[in-house]
């Protein structure tokens, strides 16, 4: 007999209904998971704030999201003929996201979920990272998730109607992966982040969650994948359980969107991975 590998299913279809009338506020979303993101909550329901800083920045060695990209996915969520506001605004400049949310909530009336998406990486050894990579990492992928959730909080507060917020985390905020000490340290602190806030905005109904990815088909993969070709034994601490290899952005937008919704409503102060298994290792 001869052993065949099942193809992987597709996430579940989106549920129409799950977020109609609410208003999900989505960061990163020019591209990648951000984007799959935006159109899954629209495609249940919801009217999309989606904010990126579409531009290069100096310390990768991929692209950055332009306003083009921005604007495909507004075009992708109008598509499911739902709402969208865009704002190209750094997540590291406070005041510029603060703004930019107020004044979508202004026009949309309300704010239910927020996804504290954005966020970048570099690939070296430790002792070789530049400190100025270093301090960029820290401050897109944690310091930018602070003031996310500072300037959204206060609105759901007053708003009195619970809600919730889904940082994307990664493995790498779970297990010491090497040749990412500082997105390692920036995607720990986001957990610990989460967790505290879990405990601070229970009393409101506002539950908080990270969702760790491992490998996702997004433009942050290829610069990682020469050093692990060079290093089989450093290869090893990237290798999942399940076959696939490599997860899509739409099967992490599946997972955000289910510990977002009503059916999670007790789901608070967890770490979920979506990791082909690799933290089970």
């Amino acid at each position: 007999m001869t052993n065949t590998v099942p193809e992987a299913p597709v996430p579940s279809a989106p549920n129409a209904h799950r977020f109609q009338g609410k208003v999900v506020f989505v960061t990163g979303a020019a591209r990648g998971q951000g984007r799959a993101e935006a159109v899954r909550f629209a495609a249940e329901g919801a009217d999309i704030i989606a904010l990126d800083i579409c531009e290069d920045l100096p310390t990768t060695e991929y692209p950055g999201a332009t306003v083009e990209d921005l604007a495909e996915t507004a075009r992708l969520v109008e598509k499911l003929g739902r709402r969208v506001l865009t704002h190209k605004a750094d997540t590291r400049d406070f005041p510029a996201l603060r703004d930019a949310l107020q004044e979508s909530v202004r026009a949309l009336g309300r704010l239910d979920v927020v996804v504290a998406n954005a966020g970048m990486t570099t690939f070296a050894r430790t002792w070789e990272i530049e400190p100025e990579n270093w301090q960029a990492t820290l401050d897109i992928n944690l310091t930018g998730a602070f003031h996310t959730v500072k300037a959204a909080v206060p609105i759901m507060i007053e708003q009195a109607t619970g809600g919730a917020i889904v940082f994307t985390s990664s493995v790498a905020g779970l297990r010491g992966l090497p040749l990412l000490a500082d997105y390692v340290a920036a995607k720990h602190g986001v957990t610990g982040l989460s967790k505290t806030l879990a405990n601070e905005l229970g009393e409101y109904r506002i539950r908080v969650n990270t969702v760790h990815p491992h490998g996702v088909n997004t433009k942050l993969v290829p610069g990682i994948r020469p050093v692990l070709e060079q290093d089989p034994q450093l290869g090893a601490f990237f290798q999942g359980v399940l076959p696939d290899g490599i997860s899509e952005a739409e099967d992490i937008a599946a997972a955000v969107a289910w510990i977002a919704s009503d059916e999670a409503r007790h789901v608070t102060g967890v770490q979920l991975p979506v990791d082909l298994g690799r933290t089970n290792r």
